[in-house]
């Protein structure tokens, strides 16, 4: 396979004498490395054509067993040299885990060391005329490299961790002279002389033959609103920096989660001609205008106190480890600010996908990023890489507006009191205008170097009720974690009894209530969105998969989501009404959800009707939850199954009834309910969306206690990513699977879905080609 077509594509910043390819397609994954499969004139007639993000083991939604992709695996890249013309030439890799060495031709030319940052490998002048082999080693064994290294081995870290290139990948062309990096931070925001700082990190091959010129202008849309220009005299090759201000800017929209209003910063750097041709480079960074404070009385944005409410995220999918496209990481993000309401995320326990964050950036969701880490610490090489960690995120990402927390303290990690020191000053260098912060499991201000305290409060009381310990004094306080990880019942599955998923959701609603006692709390962040592959925490792993999230591992909303579903204003979100029950008469609920089935609910009064006649009345439960915006409603609704009732909630605002909710307790009239995400993807065989199914009633409502199988079909330019068939018993009358599209073939998918009992389901969705072909060479 030689000469293979690089599809030029957008990236982070735009161009003029410089160009940015896919990367992303046409590797060919030979498995298991072999001596010199590096070399060019290795014979990989034999190797796998595949498309990043990816995996270099087939996965399940269970039972991930990390000897199987423990190993060294080799991936290869033929590249059309004669195509690349000019400048200077670096391959770009998003995320490789674990570590990853770039042959080209045979000859290294990079090594990078973690899996969860960006590197670059440098092409220039080792690129031939004709068929070039970049070729990619992909260590993904057990390493002293953050969050690894424990001698415990993967059992020791709280997520599994699968091997390969498992984020996307770009071949950039620049200048000899070009913009290496652009930070652009707003400042004196809340005033009328509000500014962009604009830092511009210049690489230099050459010395240029005169001063370069660096313009940065701030844009909305394709409005100029302010720019600033200046010049640099490079005397070496090597690095230079230039400062520049963008004042006179006007009025501006705020970011904020209801306004997360973005601008542009455009950089151009022209390079006069001199040992090379004068040339222009380009990038553009996004930004918004916001002032984030973190004082010891709460969290301050734009000079408001505002609570922060949210939850913890892994990045781990079923079938697909951590190798997950564009569009399902974006879609985490819309999940958590548009249907779970909250307003901030913790990036848990590493770095995320840039598109994730570029959501959050987009919706208003606020970030605590953090440093790779789970409690331990190693010797000196581990600390270095702790410290070059902190470092390539703060620059990778410091320009997000989303972005509140550098989380520079490994997770629940102990006295390291120097190394923090480091961090924190390393994150401080580059970017002084937001706090350090990492988890801490100690309730104790020793050992403590950051700037935040963020504690990880999983106290409980005798009988289950959720507590919260008190703030530190005198120091900002968040809580970092909270309810699914120490505390409650080990699992939260489908299969659990409808009373051990429904305790999910009150613990959610009692500390959340409580983290709103005290202004001293900014808020609090609970453990979990989503559930995850782990081997960590003994009865609390259930098919090597942890189940804390309030979201199953398909992203399937549980029970315990209803409490943040419902804190929605239903003058902006309408009326919510989400029993945390099943209207279910089996074995394990002969008379219903009884006296303390609880709803969540953002209307004022809710009445409950059992077979057509009213048997309650419910209002928000200001009693036990005073302090939530939208407290939950409790009624009794004991009832007699035995002429299967239907049951229906009816939801008032303003005296007036705004909703209402139907359940059926006739399994006669159950169904396979099937949801695809998207009507359309894009047809360049990386892109996916997720397909779920679920036992359901006669109106919607899920139904538990479900056995057999469920088999799919798809027919049309997709392949179907997941098990097939899908034991739908076992994992609890709910599933999923993903479809990705076929590398240039546009057309309708039809997928339908089969139960023995609950007859089929059909859903479609069509690939599509680019609007406008992209140029390839």
């Amino acid at each position: 396979m030689t000469g293979d077509s690089l599809r030029s594509v957008e990236g982070s910043f735009s161009h003029q004498d410089a160009v940015t390819y896919d990367l992303s397609q046409g590797w060919l994954f030979g498995g298991v490395y072999t001596d010199g499969a590096q070399d060019p004139g290795f014979d990989d007639s034999g190797f796998a054509a595949v498309t990043l993000p990816h995996t270099v083991v087939p996965l399940s939604w269970a039972d991930w067993d990390p000897a199987s992709w423990q190993d060294v695996w080799i991936y290869r890249r033929h590249l059309d040299g004669a195509a690349v013309r000019g400048g200077r030439v670096f391959a770009d890799f998003d995320g490789v885990m674990t570590s990853g060495t770039a042959y080209l031709n045979g000859t290294m030319v990079s090594r990078h060391d973690g899996g969860y940052l960006p590197w670059s490998a440098e092409l220039t002048g080792a690129l031939t005329g004709g068929d070039n082999v970049l070729a990619l080693v992909v260590d993904a064994r057990w390493q002293d490299v953050p969050p690894d290294g424990s001698p415990k081995g993967p059992v020791s870290v709280d997520y599994l961790q699968p091997g390969g290139i498992y984020r996307e990948a770009r071949l950039r062309v620049v200048p000899e002279v070009f913009l290496a990096d652009v930070f652009a931070r707003p400042a004196a925001v809340l005033t009328s002389d509000r500014r962009v700082e604009v830092e511009a990190s210049i690489d230099a091959a050459v010395v240029p033959g005169g001063p370069v010129t660096v313009t940065a202008e701030l844009l909305d849309g394709s409005q100029v609103l302010g720019r600033a220009a200046t010049t640099v005299t490079i005397t070496a090759p090597g690095g230079a920096a230039a400062r520049l201000g963008i004042t006179g800017i006007g009025p501006v929209t705020l970011w904020s989660p209801d306004t997360p209003r973005l601008y542009t910063v455009r950089t151009s750097l022209t390079v006069p001609a001199g040992p090379g041709p004068a040339s222009t480079h380009v990038r553009e960074v996004r930004t918004g205008f916001r002032e984030a404070e973190f004082r010891p009385g709460g969290f301050y944005l734009n000079g408001r106190r505002l609570q922060l409410f949210g939850l913890n995220r892994h990045q781990l999918f079923p079938y697909l480890g951590m190798a997950a496209p564009a569009r399902l990481q974006r879609r985490d993000a819309e999940i958590l600010r548009n249907e779970l309401h909250c307003n901030m995320v913790r990036c848990a326990h590493y770095p995320q996908s840039p598109h994730f964050l570029d959501a959050c950036d987009e919706l208003g969701l606020l970030v605590w990023e953090e440093t790779p880490g789970w409690q331990y610490v190693g010797g000196p090489g581990f600390r270095d890489i702790v410290a070059r960690n902190v470092a390539d995120m703060v620059v990778r990402d410091r320009s997000r507006p989303s972005v509140i927390i550098w989380g520079t303290r490994l997770n629940e990690s102990g006295n390291e009191v120097s190394l923090y020191a480091q961090t924190r000053q390393v994150a401080g260098q580059l970017d002084d205008s937001r706090p350090s912060s990492g988890a801490m499991n100690r309730h104790a201000l020793q050992d403590w170097a950051q700037d935040v305290y963020a504690y990880d409060d999983y106290h409980h009381t005798a009988d289950g009720h959720a507590t919260l310990l008190p703030p530190l004094p005198d120091v900002p306080y968040l809580i970092a974690e909270a309810v699914g990880a120490l505390s409650g019942p080990p699992l939260y599955r489908w299969t659990d009894a409808g009373p051990v998923l429904a305790e999910q959701g009150r613990l959610h609603a009692e500390v959340h209530d409580l983290a709103r006692a005290d202004d001293r709390y900014a808020g609090l962040l609970a453990w979990c969105a989503f559930d995850y592959a782990s081997l960590n925490g003994g009865e609390r792993i259930w098919r090597n998969l942890k189940t804390p999230g309030v979201a199953d591992f398909f992203r399937v909303l549980k029970p315990g989501a209803a409490i943040y579903r419902a804190q929605a204003d239903p003058a902006m979100a309408g009326p919510v009404i989400v029993p945390m029950f099943c209207w279910d008469f089996g074995p394990g609920s002969p008379d219903g959800p009884g006296p303390g089935a609880m709803v969540a609910t953002n209307c004022e009064r809710l009445e409950f009707y059992v077979a057509g006649q009213h048997v309650a009345t419910g209002r928000r439960d200001t009693g036990r939850f005073p302090r939530l915006p939208w407290p939950p409603v409790t009624a009794d609704l004991t009832a007699d199954g035995a002429g299967r009732p239907e049951l229906r909630i009816d939801g008032y605002l303003g005296g007036q009834r705004a909703a209402s909710v139907r359940m059926s307790a006739d399994t006669s009239r159950d169904r396979l309910e099937l949801v695809i995400d998207d009507e359309q993807i894009s047809a360049d065989g990386a892109d996916l969306t997720r397909l779920t199914f679920r036992a359901a009633d006669a109106y919607g409502s899920r139904r538990p206690h479900v056995s057999g199988e469920v088999a799919l079909e798809v027919a049309g330019p997709a392949v179907l990513v997941g098990d097939n068939p899908f034991p739908f018993g076992a994992y609890g009358g709910v599933g999923g699977a993903f479809l990705r599209s076929r590398p240039g073939l546009a057309g309708l998918v039809t997928v339908t879905a089969r139960h023995p009992g609950l007859g089929h389901a059909t859903g479609r969705l069509r690939t599509a080609l680019p609007d406008v072909p992209r140029p390839r060479l």
